[in-house]
This record gives C-alpha cells, sequence and structure tokens, in this order.
C-alpha cells in the first residue's frame, strides 16, 4: 500500500525522525491558512506547496512549488489542487491533485551551505537482507545518477538478526562527507529510519531529498512509504491511510469482489485459476500474438457468481478483443467451472468479444461437452496449444 508524502512524514514523526514541518489541504483557503499557522510555529516566511499523489518527479510536472507570501501561497495552491499532474512515473493523463502540502522553507541561510541526499531503505531480494542505499547526490536526477554515476550509489546490508549497528550508521555518515553535529545527527536519522522501516513493516522507504540545513540539522524533506499489503493486519490505523483515489478503479472494484486483478494495456483478457498458471497463460497470449488486458486470478471459488464478477471487471476495458478462461481443476471440478460460465454468460445477456474456454484437469470432459451444448457463443479446448490457437484466430 502507497502512502502520501504527508502520511509517510507522519509515521516517520513517531520514530525519532526530523521531518520538514507542513500542515496538508484541500483548498487555496486552507492553504494560505496553513501557512500562516507554520509561519507562526516554525517562523519560516517563505512555503514550499507540493502536490500529493502516489508519484514521484513531481518537481518536474510543477507539483512542487515556493511561495514567498500569502497571496503567492493562494495562487499557487489554486493552480495546484485540481490539476492533472503528469510527471515521468505517471501515465500520459497524469493524475488528478486532491490534495496539498504547505510545508515550511527548510532552505534557510546559515553558518554552512545546506546539502541534499538520498537515502532509502528496502529489500536486497538476493541476499534476502534489508538495505539502506545511500548516495551525497540527493535531489530530482537520482535516477540519473543511478544510470550514470553508479559509483555515487553506497549501499550497506542489514543483519536481520541483530538490526542496524552504531558502526554501520557511522559509515552511512561518513560516506556522505558529514563531520561535527551534522555528522552525529545522520547516525541518529539513519538509526531512526531503519526502526521506521522495520516497525512499521514496509517494503520501501525513500528519503529523498535528505536535507542538511545551514545550522547542521539532518530532516527528511521528502517521504515515499510502501507498506507490505501483508502485513496490514498488524496495523490496523495504517489501512485508515489508504487513498483508493491514488488507485486504478478496475483494481480497486476487484479487490472488493476478493479477485486479484492487475490491469494491463492488452487486449485479451485472462481468466484463471493459480497465480502460476496465470503467467503461463499470459505467456500463451503472447505467443498466439496478442497481449494481456489483465492478471485476473479467480481462485479456487469458481462458481457463477465469482465467474460473472470476473467478467464484468474484464469487460469494462474497451479494449479487450477476446477473452482467455484457463482453469486447472484441482481445487475446483471444471464441470462445476464450465456451469459458472455458462450460468454467467446467460445472467449477462449479450458478451459482444468471443470467449475460449480451456479447462483441464478433474471432470474436463463433462465441461467440455456442458460448454460444447450450452448454445452459447463460447469456445472451448482441451490442451494449451488448442486455446493457443483459437485466440490467434480470433484476433486475425
Amino acid at each position: 500500500m502507497n502512502l502520501h508524502e504527508y502520511q509517510g512524514k507522519e509515521i516517520l514523526s513517531t520514530f525519532g525522525v526530523k521531518i520538514q514541518k507542513g500542515i496538508v489541504v484541500n483548498t487555496p483557503q486552507e492553504a494560505v491558512a496553513a501557512a500562516k499557522k507554520l509561519t507562526e510555529e516554525t517562523g519560516t516566511g517563505w512555503h514550499v506547496l507540493k502536490a500529493q499523489v502516489h508519484a514521484g518527479g513531481r518537481g518536474k510536472g510543477g507539483g512542487v512549488k515556493l511561495a514567498k507570501n500569502p497571496e503567492e501561497v493562494e495562487s499557487i495552491a489554486d493552480q495546484i489542487i485540481g490539476m492533472q499532474l503528469i510527471t515521468p512515473q505517471t501515465s500520459a493523463e497524469g493524475k488528478k491533485v486532491h490534495q496539498l502540502l504547505v510545508a515550511e522553507d527548510v532552505y534557510y541561510p546559515g553558518e554552512t551551505e545546506t546539502s541534499e541526499f538520498y537515502i532509502s531503505v528496502l529489500l536486497n531480494r538476493t541476499s534476502g537482507r534489508n538495505m539502506i542505499m545511500y548516495s551525497t547526490e540527493g535531489g530530482m536526477d537520482i535516477e540519473t545518477v543511478a544510470e550514470e554515476t553508479p559509483h555515487l550509489i553506497f549501499t550497506e546490508e542489514i543483519d536481520p538478526a541483530t538490526g542496524m549497528l552504531p558502526f554501520q550508521a557511522r559509515r552511512v555518515a561518513f560516506n556522505l562527507g558529514l563531520s561535527g553535529a551534522a555528522f552525529k545527527d545522520m547516525t541518529k536519522f539513519v538509526t531512526a529510519l531503519y526502526t521506521a522501516y522495520d516497525k512499521s513493516d514496509a517494503s520501501l522507504f525513500e528519503i529523498n531529498p535528505v536535507l542538511k540545513t545551514s545550522d547542521n540539522k539532518i530532516l527528511a524533506v521528502d517521504a515515499k512509504v510502501t507498506i507490505d499489503d501483508n502485513a496490514l493486519f498488524r496495523h490496523k490505523d495504517y489501512l485508515e491511510l489508504r487513498d483508493i483515489r491514488e488507485e486504478n478503479p478496475i483494481e480497486v472494484e476487484a479487490g472488493a469482489l476478493g479477485l486479484n486483478y492487475v490491469d494491463l494495456d492488452g487486449n485479451v483478457g485472462c481468466m484463471v485459476n493459480g497465480a502460476g498458471l496465470a503467467m503461463a497463460t499470459m505467456d500463451l497470449i503472447k505467443q498466439a500474438g496478442g497481449e494481456p488486458a489483465n492478471f485476473l486470478d479467480v481462485g479456487g471459488t469458481a462458481d457463477a457468481a465469482r465467474v460473472e464478477a470476473a467478467f464484468q471487471i474484464i469487460l469494462k476495458d474497451p479494449e479487450v478483443k477476446a477473452i482467455l478462461i484457463n482453469i486447472f481443476g484441482g481445487i475446483v471440478r471444471c464441470d462445476r467451472v464450465a456451469q459458472g460460465v455458462i450460468d454467467a454468460y446467460k445472467n449477462m445477456g449479450t458478451i459482444n468479444v468471443p470467449i475460449i474456454v480451456r479447462l483441464q484437469g478433474t471432470n474436463a470432459d463433462i465441461a467440455k461437452e456442458l460448454i460444447d451444448n450450452s448454445g452459447l457463443d463460447v469456445q472451448s479446448a482441451v490442451e494449451f496449444q488448442e486455446a493457443a490457437d483459437k485466440v490467434q484466430t480470433v484476433l486475425a
């Protein structure tokens, strides 16, 4: 589950990570009031206005701007709230901005120059250990740094048996070129950041930039946080942070129906039981000259109601030109699935795309007979290649 920047910062703050203070708002008028409140609390004269969407690169898309007075706060907030923000990490149509974070300006002048760093905590899947990834080159162009100057990206793997040790925090601060008060503050920052990642059951904490202020404090200026969905039962309070406006509406609807659905860009809808078979089916579609329009796992209870719900979800995609149902009857009998397909088809009336059903396993012969004798515009197949050939034919 992805979180907004302001939500990620709130979690960080509860674990002792210093953050750039801010207030989330929904209207330009609320933005002005928030800016005045921040001035009273922090003394900041300027304010940073940040669009709250689940996408990186907001600054490049015009979603992060500096306001130097209340009039600019209101006008900039009016520009950003409601806009379709297009960034390198969104689709071509972008994402609508519903909320805005009004934050204090932390780039104030002082005894030293400010510095921006990049720090993230994530799982290294190769070693099976959590890892801190960090760089002296924080800011909007971190992807370019990784591509062109990978030697400037450092990593620190954490042994799960010991957790993060003090010498590792000091090594991070040293490699970032810090000294004195900033060095000490960075060791505290990194330790608290790792604790936040570990205790919140996150799969990603990305802070870009981490700022060394002119008075040598270390702050999280941004926060990209992803919580592991499988651990949400342990964090009921985090569930309330979910913003379904930022998610694919078809995927949200499918999830509510208990279907595992991922929207893709192809032209052949898939309905499969089992994630492994679903991946193989997507390969089958590509070999037949098509492109999978979705990943959809109906699970082991493919009755009429569930099959009908799956049909409804698949057909919401206007690009779907055919539907391939590929069921292996292990947990569920094939004849039951076939009857579910027939009942769902009759309940829905007319389905204007070809349907190919490949059933294999328990009672597969009975299932094929049921479909062939149903009188419906549904083609049956038994072998994998036979299903692929029929997909190829209907797409021709």
